[in-house]
């Protein structure tokens, strides 16, 4: 596929993006590349296998800026995309192409143009479900998975937006608050930085334990931000830099491509149906945070891994951690995916030729 150069590229290492990486490790390089569905910015560090990372909501390819160079470091190509809809990736208007399968055909678009034929690829947050159904739609693509955060739960039988009506109960979960147009971006959009920095402390594990409801449930006729924590306007772990990032690449975007990712799980339901109950067999591991949400309310899921995954090497709960796991533990995170890597059989990590 072709590829396209940054007129005005943004710097290859920010402020704050990562501590200082070893001698025979290049530094990390911006590009776009071309997919059918319009154009991916991405940011790659090293040479070997490819290692593919995608983020979730609110981040960007900056959520991975501890694992580029460690990735790079130890042998591999590591490339942390921006999925469309942020930073400078496309932002189509149609709600539905934000759809699953259109997430999927990006990530093998990806890989292609990147010279490649096979990747493993890893996922934090919705790039998680995207990364597992990378590797369930496309197998032939994606040769092993890593899940952060949000474990794989197969296709069921209840339409997303029914089931998540029936968790909120009195309250509103957070799927269905973000459902209608507009609604949450005109909660977000006109402080951009403090709702940013509310929701990454309210997730993090150096959050206060709260006896309530907590971040993921709306009172009738409330905001998502009436429950963010009170105290320090960020977590210990993000510094004023790395807020200053986030908040600059949506106050230029908007949150609208983020939040049309949720606009379409009962799209996703029916585009799957084919694929109901089913395991996802790819080579996997997964890691959590101990004081994920989460991983609290998707309990089950990680329980149905013998089943719904059956090549998963290990599953990790790291004490005390939240749900920004990679950035939050990142030397822990590092160490858990490299050995990963490392012990798959050539053939799963093998260049393209």
């Amino acid at each position: 596929m072709p590829q396209s150069a940054e007129t005005t590229p943004p710097p290859a290492t920010p402020p704050g993006a990562a501590p200082d990486r070893p001698a025979a490790v290049p530094p990390a390089t911006h590009r776009t590349v071309e997919v059918p569905g319009g154009r991916i910015h991405l940011v790659e560090q090293g040479t070997g296998p490819l290692v593919l990372l995608v983020h979730g909501f609110p981040e960007s390819w900056y959520s991975w800026r501890h694992q580029l160079p460690a990735l790079a470091a130890a042998g591999y190509r590591a490339v942390a995309l921006d999925v469309r809809g942020y930073g400078r990736s496309s932002k189509p208007r149609e709600v539905a192409a934000y759809r699953m399968l259109a997430h999927v055909a990006d990530n093998a678009a990806v890989v292609r143009a990147l010279g490649e034929e096979t990747a493993v690829i890893a996922g934090h947050d919705w790039g998680s479900p995207i990364a597992a159904h990378s590797a369930l739609l496309r197998p032939d693509v994606f040769t092993a998975v890593a899940l952060l955060s949000v474990p794989y739960t197969p296709r069921g039988a209840t339409r997303p937006t029914e089931a998540f009506a029936h968790i909120g109960g009195a309250e509103e979960f957070y799927i269905n608050y973000f459902q209608e147009p507009g609604r949450a971006e005109a909660e977000i959009e006109p402080d951009v930085r403090t709702w940013l920095a509310g929701f990454y402390a309210g997730l993090s594990g150096d959050a206060e334990p709260t006896s309530g409801p907590g971040l993921f449930s709306i009172p009738p006729g409330g905001k998502m931000s009436d429950r963010f924590p009170a105290g320090p306007p960020r977590p210990p772990w993000l510094t004023e830099a790395d807020l200053d990032f986030y908040a600059a690449e949506f106050e230029r975007t908007g949150l609208t491509g983020g939040l049309n990712r949720y606009r379409n799980v009962d799209r996703d339901w029916e585009d799957l149906a084919a694929w109901t109950g089913a395991p996802l067999t790819r080579p996997a591991l997964f890691i959590g945070g101990e004081h994920d949400a989460t991983t609290h309310w998707l309990a089950d899921a990680i329980k149905a891994f013998p089943r719904t995954l059956p090549g998963l090497s290990a599953a990790h709960l790291l004490d005390g951690c939240g749900h920004w796991v990679q950035q939050e533990r990142p030397a822990e995170v590092n160490r858990l995916l490299v050995d990963w890597l490392r012990s798959l059989p050539e053939a799963v990590v093998r260049v393209a030729a």
